[in-house]
């Protein structure tokens, strides 16, 4: 698949879900993966790819604590080829309901994260002459359920910014977007904690989906390993949705 060894991953948010399934992947194929999180992977985890892995406590709605990670990324295995921007946490509310403070923790982690991220790394894959950022945006960048303001916004702007760093960029950079549908995640199963009845929130989430399941970390890792290769060399400026058919029929919904 156009696998380079030895190349340097930052993924941020990388120590649960998409981030992490993403992280084991581009580690099987030889890639040196930096995670940045506020939550640190199991230590088994990080036992097991010693060698070619790092964690570094990360806030990236925070700008030096960004440059710090980048320091400490750069000191231990120099230039970086690739950034997943994978961070993300998601508040349940209407626009008049939102409060400020969760306005700007959902933007500050989704959106200003992944900004403050790229802004950061893309000069030190630019000392390589290549790179290529990936943003970990959402279907609902395209339609929205109920009450998830600040959540559909945030991931509404990552493909502004997406589009806007393939262009500053080329030749050199890529930049792309991948939305998943509803994947089994923590943040998924966090969500559906907060319902009554979490089973039946879970097999509407199914339901939404032409395939009839919810997805899985690892196959939205897979597209994320291979944008990242070089036989996605010639994609830029694009988003790929790997939502199991959601939103395909009217009302998004087989019934």
């Amino acid at each position: 698949m156009g696998i380079t060894t030895n190349e340097v991953v930052v993924i941020t948010g990388g120590s649960k879900g998409i981030g992490f399934a993403s992280a084991a992947l581009f580690l099987e194929a030889g890639k040196r993966v930096s995670i940045w999180d506020t939550e640190k992977p199991e230590d088994n985890f990080l036992d097991k790819h010693k060698d070619n892995l790092i964690y570094i406590k990360c806030d990236v709605s925070n700008e030096k604590s960004i440059i710090n990670a980048l320091e400490d990324t750069e000191k231990k295995w120099g230039n970086i080829q690739t950034l997943v921007c994978s961070a993300g946490v998601q508040r349940y509310s209407t626009v008049t309901e939102t409060t400020e403070e969760e306005w700007d923790f959902v933007m500050g982690v989704n959106l200003k994260g992944s900004f403050l991220a790229a802004k950061h790394c893309i000069p030190s894959m630019q000392k390589n002459g290549k790179g290529v950022v990936i943003q970990i945006s959402s279907v609902q960048a395209f339609y929205s359920q109920e009450k998830v303001a600040p959540y559909v916004t945030s991931k509404s702007g990552q493909l502004g910014l997406m589009r806007s760093i393939a262009v500053d960029y080329a030749p050199s950079i890529r930049s792309v977007a991948i939305c998943p549908g509803t994947i089994d995640t923590p943040m998924l199963q966090d969500a559906v904690n907060l319902s009554a009845d979490p089973e039946a929130v879970l097999q509407e989430c199914a339901d939404m989906h032409l395939v009839g399941r919810i997805g899985k970390a690892w196959e939205v890792a897979k597209l994320v390993n291979y944008l990242a290769s070089d036989d996605a060399s010639f994609i830029t400026g694009q988003y790929f949705r790997i939502d199991g058919g959601m939103g395909v029929m009217i009302a998004g919904s087989k019934r």
